[in-house]
């Protein structure tokens, strides 16, 4: 199992510099993969290209891209070109979005998302696997009149998807190589999640699909302030119907409870049980709500639970 993080360097004066400079200090922990989100700002694929290129010990990621607003055949060069950059190191993470988002963010109405997904992801493998596509969907059609290969990116590009529900864990299961949930504790993977997951994967006669659990965490002595930030932090997430539902599943009441926040054995004893729980991969989130301190005293725990 390996073990990475997601970081954040929105809130400087330049986040490429600063997320170069933590990728380089994440590797120097022992770390093995960087993560990095999608919102409205940085393009993520470009930002772990450049983070990738400049730090070869460690895998990069996205996390996720939502498949509303976006067209496969974009995602497809974005996603190639960054494997090239990175020489076979890029792993693509795609996402549903929320409702919210979508309607506000792009004037798009948030309609038949599992649809979308399933197509997104038949024209992206295709794209992804051979430089071409001839796909002709009922929302999407990639069909291009000329190659779509990078040079470099013969490896192909994992495609991972932010699934935790039935409909969207079957279709990932079916066409993608595994699954980036979030807030999802271990009860939640080991009872829910991953049998859902494994049996849609086994059912497409596709190999077993990666589990890279998102975990928001942190090492520190100051537990109770620490949740207490955490709550806040992650109550936007409560509002959003898959993830309550997760967090409720995974024996939680608010999003703030599926943290893993505590000493260096509490820590090393819950990623454990995501390990136990069915993840391939943990990647801890959040690490920095505690402060510099803190964000380093877990870097250097996991760095260590990835050796």
């Amino acid at each position: 199992m390996t073990v990475g993080v997601a970081l954040n360097a929105s809130d400087v004066e330049n986040q490429v510099d600063a997320s170069v400079s933590l990728a380089h200090e994440a590797a120097a922990a022992g770390l093995r993969s960087a993560w990095f989100g999608q919102t409205f700002g940085a393009d993520s694929p470009q930002l772990a290209a450049i983070v990738g290129r400049e730090e070869p010990r460690l895998h990069v990621g996205t996390s996720a891209i939502p498949v509303f607003g976006r067209h496969p055949l974009l995602v497809s060069s974005q996603a190639q070109t960054a494997q090239a950059a990175t020489h076979g190191r890029y792993h693509l993470g795609l996402a549903l979005g929320t409702k919210l988002l979508t309607e506000s963010g792009f004037g798009l109405p948030f309609e038949r998302p599992i649809a979308r997904l399933r197509e997104f992801l038949t024209a992206l493998g295709q794209l992804t696997r051979t430089g071409t596509a001839d796909f002709h969907g009922e929302l999407l059609t990639a069909a291009p009149p000329i190659s779509a290969r990078v040079p470099g990116a013969e490896s192909g590009v994992p495609l991972l998807v932010a699934a935790m529900g039935p409909q969207a864990l079957r279709a990932s299961g079916e066409l993608a190589d595994g699954i980036l949930p979030y807030l999802a504790g271990p009860r939640a993977l080991e009872e829910h999640i991953v049998p859902a997951l494994t049996a849609a994967a086994a059912a497409a006669g596709r190999p077993s699909p990666r589990i890279v659990a998102l975990v928001p965490g942190v090492v520190t002595d100051d537990v109770e302030a620490v949740r207490a930030k955490a709550t806040e932090q992650l109550a936007f997430y409560e509002q959003i119907p898959s993830y309550a539902r997760v967090v409720e599943l995974s024996g939680g009441r608010r999003a703030s409870d599926v943290a893993v926040i505590g000493d260096e054995r509490t820590v090393a004893a819950e990623v454990r049980r995501y390990r136990d729980a069915g993840a391939t991969e943990v990647v801890f989130t959040s690490t920095d709500i505690a402060g510099e301190a803190d964000r380093r005293r877990t870097w250097a725990l996991l760095g260590e639970l990835a050796g």
